[in-house]
Parts: C-alpha cells; sequence; structure tokens
C-alpha cells in the first residue's frame, strides 16, 4: 500500500477570466469538484446528474463543477466523460492500447443483432414490426433478447396502435459503451460513407433519421408500461393475492 503521506497531491485550480471574482465562492466551487471527483470515482457505474445534485451541497452549479472536473482530467490517464445524464471516468483514448491485455474477450453480436441494434438507435422509439419492415426480414424474439441481456436496449413502452406492441430504444449504457455523450452524437450519412459503412451511390431520396433529443421521454403515440404489461413481459414478478 502506498503512502499517502508522500503521494502527490494535485490541486483543482479555479481560475477566473479576471484572477478576481469572490475568494470564498472559488473556494466552494473547488471543494464541490472534489466531492464530485470522490462521487463518480468511487462508483462501478456512470453517476447520473439527479445522484450527484443529491449528494452534493444545496444550490450547486453541477454544469460549472463538473465542466471544472472535465478539464483537469482533459490531459491525464483518465477523461471524465458523459453519457447521456451520467459521468464516469474512463481511460485516456490514446492509452486504450494499455488495457489490452486485460480485456475480457466478448460474445461477438451476430450480423441480425447489429443490424436490429442499429436500427433500434436511429429509429427509436421502434416496434418489432417496424424493425422487421426496415430490415425487410423477420427478427427473432432471441435477437431482441440478446440485446436487452447486453443492457444497452430497453422496452421503452408500447405504441397507442390495435395490439399495443412493445416499443424499444436504447439506454445509457449503450451511450457509454460507445462513448457517446447524446443519442444525436451518432455518426450521420456523411460520416457512415466516410466509414465505408453506406454505400456512395445511394439513393437521392435516402436519409438517415435523427433520434429524439430526450430519450426518456414517451413520444405521443406511446404509453407506458404498466405493472400488467411488466408481468406478461416477465420483467415484475406476477403478486400473490392473498386469501
Amino acid at each position: 500500500m502506498t503512502d499517502s503521506s508522500n503521494a502527490a497531491v494535485i490541486p483543482f485550480v479555479i481560475e477566473d477570466e479576471d484572477r478576481g471574482g469572490n475568494p470564498v465562492e472559488r473556494l466552494l466551487l473547488a471543494e464541490a469538484v472534489r466531492m464530485a471527483e470522490a462521487i463518480v470515482f468511487a462508483s462501478t457505474e456512470p453517476v447520473t446528474e439527479k445522484a450527484l445534485l443529491a449528494r452534493l451541497p444545496d444550490g450547486v452549479d453541477l454544469p460549472h463543477v463538473m465542466a471544472e472536473l472535465r478539464t483537469h482530467y482533459e490531459k491525464r490517464g483518465v477523461n471524465l466523460v458523459r453519457s447521456g445524464d451520467a459521468w464516469a471516468f474512463r481511460t485516456a483514448g490514446d492509452l486504450s492500447f494499455l488495457m489490452s491485455r486485460d480485456t475480457v474477450q466478448q460474445r461477438k453480436l451476430s450480423r441480425a443483432a447489429l443490424e436490429v441494434l442499429a436500427i433500434i438507435a436511429y429509429h427509436q422509439p421502434v416496434t418489432r414490426a417496424e424493425i422487421e419492415d426496415i430490415r425487410g426480414v423477420e427478427t427473432s424474439k432471441g435477437t431482441l433478447d440478446t440485446l436487452l441481456e447486453t443492457e444497452w436496449v430497453r422496452m421503452r413502452g408500447r405504441r397507442k396502435t390495435p395490439g399495443r406492441p412493445v416499443t424499444y430504444g436504447t439506454t445509457d449504457k449503450f451511450l457509454d459503451h460507445f462513448q457517446l455523450e447524446e443519442i444525436r452524437d451518432l455518426p450521420g450519412m456523411e460520416e457512415l460513407k466516410g466509414a465505408g459503412l453506406l454505400s456512395a451511390r445511394m439513393p437521392s431520396n435516402f436519409s438517415v433519421p435523427l433520434p429524439p433529443p430526450d430519450l426518456d421521454a414517451l413520444t405521443e403515440d406511446e404509453e407506458p408500461l404498466s405493472d400488467i404489461d411488466l408481468e406478461e413481459l416477465g420483467l415484475l414478478t406476477p403478486r400473490i393475492e392473498s386469501d
């Protein structure tokens, strides 16, 4: 164990544009930054802004605090990154090769699962029937189950149409895995062409859909999943009525 008395301490320096400002406010901001750093560092999962606000002092300017913390880690071995509404520390991109020996080999997704994942990411909220219409082939329940198990995809709600089909969307874990701050950071058509994922000779009317900015909010043609829905879908243990 390293002797903490000999450990190098790198203080947070909060700089105002004119080096002025209220010294007390700068001190409070620096302390809030330290607290946010401790909370995010200690968590094994990305920490939501709601969770941070619940543990930081009342009235704290969270965007300012996280901007200061992110700047502090910009040129270090780990960076502070935002994924959706959550924050986490991640190895700096240019140093990821150092971790390659410790990387756990994960099961690769099938081509069908990757296609379905891409459709959900770009077209969400989307139903199974709509996925099949876009792909032109039937989508097995096993493919959707695999994506749900990765926790990159979730059941959002039900479409307000006959049969009330389940709608699917992505999660913050999807954003975190693919290093996206928000769903609108998905590559556009020109980026996809540049990466060789789309033919340069696409139909003139072809376009890449833009997902909604707020993935948590249901759309007008969706309704929330009820407890009965969750029981039917196997997401909630059925209630046992007492005599």
